[in-house]
């Protein structure tokens, strides 16, 4: 399941975003296709498991509007709190960067632009915890994310399984 803290975009082009600007649409790629699950409007607030695994996504409805004091942010619906069971958590934050206080919860050392600090294998600075893409390199090219992807998930499989026939 794909949850966006946004509200959904139109389907169509606005007319606040005339050609020749980029045009903040809903986007259907492949893994919709194939029935992958996506929600708006949705912020997660924790996460909790047992034994270091996740185990659950803690998250709340929020509301992307103007508060009353004029001020732009989300804004918690409050009755609206929701747990998801999980067994894999994946952070596609795009290019707002990884957030500081998650890797401080986590104790991930930062390089000098406050990007995850890894190792030539993607691992980090926590045992079993990996990182790459944005978060490692920075805002980049999705071709890159890709490959560091595929880099981590080797990587992943390596650490858990003690070998690795991924390409």
């Amino acid at each position: 399941q794909q949850l966006y803290v946004y509200e959904q975009p139109p389907d169509r082009r606005p007319e606040s975003t005339p050609w020749p600007e980029w045009p903040l649409i809903l986007r259907t790629y492949p893994a919709h296709e194939e029935g992958g699950a996506r929600d708006f409007g949705v912020m997660v607030t924790g996460f909790s498991g047992a034994g270091g695994r996740v185990q659950r996504v803690h998250a709340v409805r929020v509301d992307g509007r103007r508060s009353s004091a004029g001020t732009s942010g989300l804004l918690p619906l409050p009755g609206t709190e929701a747990t998801i069971d999980a067994d894999l958590v994946l952070l596609a934050i795009g290019f707002d960067g990884p957030e500081p206080g998650l890797l401080d919860a986590f104790g991930l050392h930062r390089d000098g632009r406050g990007n995850v600090r890894v190792n030539e294998d993607l691992s980090t600075s926590v045992d079993g915890v990996f990182a790459a893409g944005d978060a490692v390199r920075g805002a980049s090219l999705i071709v890159w994310a890709i490959a560091d992807g595929r880099a981590a998930a080797r990587t992943c499989d390596r650490h858990l399984m003690g070998a690795t026939l991924l390409p």
